[in-house]
C-alpha cells in the first residue's frame, strides 16, 4: 500500500525519476516545469526542505513499497490557517483511486498535524480527473480563474 511521507533529503533521487518519467504526462494538464527545474533539481530540493522547515509549505511524496515515488501532495503558502493544495500522481498509478485517497489523507493531516482550517486548490477546466478528485474529497468550486492563460476553477474545502 502506498504511503504518504513528508518530503526528506533522501527522497531526491526517486522524486527526480518521478518528475522525469511523468513530464509529458503532467504537461498535458498542468504547466510544464521547464528544463531549468531538472537542471537545478538538487538546489530546488534543498530550497523546498528549507521552506518546509520554516513552516511555509509542507511537501509530501506518495511512496510505494519499493521506495519509488508515485505522487506528490503539497500544502503551499501556509498562512492564517489556510494553504493551497497541489498534487500530481504518476501516469502508471492514475485512475486507481490513489489521488482521492491521498487528498483525503492530506486533508486530515492539514487539520490534525498542521492546524489548518481551509484548503484551496486550482484546476484547469480540461483536467476532469482533478475536478472529480476534489469534488469526491469535499472541495467546493468557487470561482472561474485563469491558470497560465488557460481557463480554470478554484476550489475550497473547510476542514
Amino acid at each position: 500500500m502506498p504511503e504518504l511521507q513528508l518530503l526528506r533529503l533522501d527522497h531526491a533521487p526517486a522524486l527526480l525519476r518521478f518528475e522525469r518519467e511523468n513530464r509529458r504526462y503532467f504537461a498535458a494538464s498542468i504547466p510544464d516545469r521547464g528544463d531549468d527545474y531538472f537542471t537545478h533539481f538538487d538546489t530546488r530540493h534543498q530550497a523546498l526542505l528549507a521552506e518546509q522547515e520554516a513552516g511555509i509549505c509542507f511537501f509530501h511524496v506518495v511512496v510505494d513499497e519499493d521506495g519509488e515515488v508515485l505522487g506528490r501532495i503539497n500544502l503551499l503558502d501556509v498562512e492564517d490557517g489556510s494553504a493551497e493544495l497541489g498534487y500530481r500522481i504518476a501516469e502508471r498509478a492514475a485512475g486507481k483511486g490513489l489521488a482521492t485517497a491521498c487528498v483525503q489523507e492530506i486533508c486530515t493531516l492539514a487539520s490534525q498535524r498542521y492546524g489548518l482550517i481551509t484548503l484551496r486548490a486550482k484546476v484547469t477546466l480540461d483536467n476532469a480527473a482533478s475536478h472529480a478528485v476534489l469534488t469526491r474529497t469535499g472541495f467546493v468550486p468557487t470561482e472561474a480563474i485563469q491558470l497560465n492563460g488557460r481557463p480554470g476553477r478554484r476550489f475550497v474545502r473547510e476542514l
